[in-house]
């Protein structure tokens, strides 16, 4: 058996244990230098959160297991093709390789595509149907401190 297979094949032990639990068939590992260092299932309806996708909750273990948000050299091996709010988490931490399983084309007769969001993501967001996305004006902002300059002072002075 490869290293993919094996990464994949406790991807799926771990979805299936989530299916048989009641949850979604989703699971997520990340390896970096051949080690696992991070495995998860999506965890959504168990924590009523919706960005409890395994990819989502491998990534913060495995930034907490490597003590670092920079997951650069890692791997993810997933059951089912990131949505684009995994795949952009996946980015931001540095990991550029990930496989897959199953596509949207696979999940959509069983409702688990995320092939309609990814394409309103492709739009601006003032584009995006039902969406409000609004930067606030200058009357407005001027009631407020400048966040990121005060950030950056409190940065410089450490």
């Amino acid at each position: 058996m490869s290293n993919s297979e094996q990464f994949f094949t406790e991807a799926v032990d771990i979805t299936l244990e989530n299916i048989h639990k009641g949850g979604r068939p989703f699971g997520a590992v990340i390896v970096k230098e051949g080690k696992v260092v991070a495995r998860a299932v999506n965890s959504m309806l168990d924590d009523c959160d919706p960005t409890a996708h395994a990819e989502m909750s491998a990534i913060r273990k495995a930034a907490k297991a490597l003590n670092s948000i920079d997951l650069s050299g890692a791997i993810v091996y997933a059951t089912g093709e990131p949505c684009p709010m995994c795949q952009a988490a996946i980015y931001m931490s540095g990991i550029r390789e990930v496989y897959y399983l199953l596509g949207n084309e696979e999940g959509e007769p069983y409702n688990l595509s995320t092939a309609r969001i990814a394409l309103e993501m492709r739009k601006l967001p003032q584009q995006r149907t039902h969406f409000t996305f609004q930067k606030m004006d200058e009357t407005t902002r001027k009631n407020y401190p400048d966040l990121y300059a005060l950030w950056d002072q409190i940065q410089r002075a450490h």
